[in-house]
């Protein structure tokens, strides 16, 4: 009769043991799986927080060069008017797009701020050369966040 209780003894523990094992194993299970999403959905914020990045900054920075040009040129008071509150409206357009890529990839924060830096310097270009070349210097900038951005994905588990 001993025996028999060991035995059954044993049959419980081992089923107990089993449903532990699987519960363990399923809740292991949902954790990766909910990690793996949230890895997934931050990848995604981060692709779209340098598009819209690297679109604002394309957008002010044509803003800039028309508003600059403008004023070389001597252009009308009221063009130039008209032009600088464009360039205000895009400039605004940065700042969102730029916290976020500060904010979720901090190892780009230096980049996206140096390309934002590198835009607004077209203000008071002394000549045209300085402008063609500021403009030039402010795209290479913004270009490089994307291969940035990419190397970062690639280097980083989602």
């Amino acid at each position: 009769m001993a025996a028999e209780l060991v035995l059954a003894l044993v049959g419980v523990g081992g089923t107990i043991a089993a449903t532990l094992s699987s519960g363990l194993l399923q809740h292991r299970a949902a954790q990766n799986a909910r990690t793996a999403d949230t890895a997934q959905q931050q990848r995604r914020e981060l692709i779209r927080a340098v598009t819209d990045l690297s679109t604002a900054l394309a957008a002010h920075r044509r803003s800039m060069y028309q508003r600059e040009r403008l004023r070389l040129t001597g252009a009308d008071d009221t063009v130039q008017a008209q032009a600088r509150s464009e360039s205000h409206r895009t400039r605004a357009d940065i700042t969102a797009p730029l916290v976020a890529v500060s904010v979720l990839a901090p190892a780009l924060a230096d980049a996206a701020h140096g390309a934002a830096r590198a835009t607004y310097a077209l203000r008071d270009a002394a000549d045209q050369a300085d402008l063609d070349a500021a403009r030039t210097a402010a795209r290479v900038l913004a270009d490089e966040l994307v291969p940035q951005t990419a190397a970062l994905l690639a280097l980083t588990i989602y």
